[in-house]
């Protein structure tokens, strides 16, 4: 686990808002942040597609939880939770654009012995790769309650109940 961590749980959204679905993580993270205020040992973050510029963020928490997209063989909107272990074991490499340059974060955070507690909540994308589009697919957006469902769930087994605002 990690060290001397100054915060106890970091909710971060993935993904490129430029590329239509694959925005999901940071719009869900802009959705969810303004509807719920937490204490000061969380925090909800849009991670975009820093790639190692998430390593202070990684390890920096004791309880990580990813939101990104996810690409499967499954219907559109199909919400799936993993642990790390889960991600490793199951999912074929890689999953999605993002997950690689991310799970390369997570070795570094290891290697350096500064590692969290990570899971996973992802979405099938309706689209994937393209042309460039700021906007999701109606689908994604009718998922936002679904995944706050998963992420709330989450955060209850962790003994963290946000104020709703």
């Amino acid at each position: 686990m990690t060290k001397d961590n100054e915060y106890n749980i970091t909710i971060l959204g993935l993904g490129n808002i430029l590329l239509g679905d694959e925005g999901f993580g940071v719009h869900f993270i802009r959705w969810f942040g303004e509807r719920y205020r937490f204490s000061d040992d969380v925090r909800v973050l849009d991670g975009g597609t820093l790639g190692f510029g998430l390593l202070d963020i990684v390890t920096s928490t004791k309880h990580l939880i990813v939101i990104d997209i996810i690409r499967v063989d499954d219907d559109p909107g199909s919400l799936y939770r993993f642990s790390q272990e889960e991600m490793e074991i199951n999912m074929p490499e890689p999953t999605s654009a993002h997950e690689v340059e991310f799970a390369d974060v997570l070795i570094q955070a290891e290697l350096m012995d500064q590692y969290s507690e990570v899971v996973f909540i992802c979405i099938a994308p309706k689209e994937y790769g393209g042309d460039m589009d700021l906007e999701m697919a109606p689908l994604m957006k009718e998922k936002f309650p679904d995944t706050e469902k998963l992420l709330l769930n989450e955060l209850s087994r962790l003994n963290i109940t946000p104020l709703r605002v």
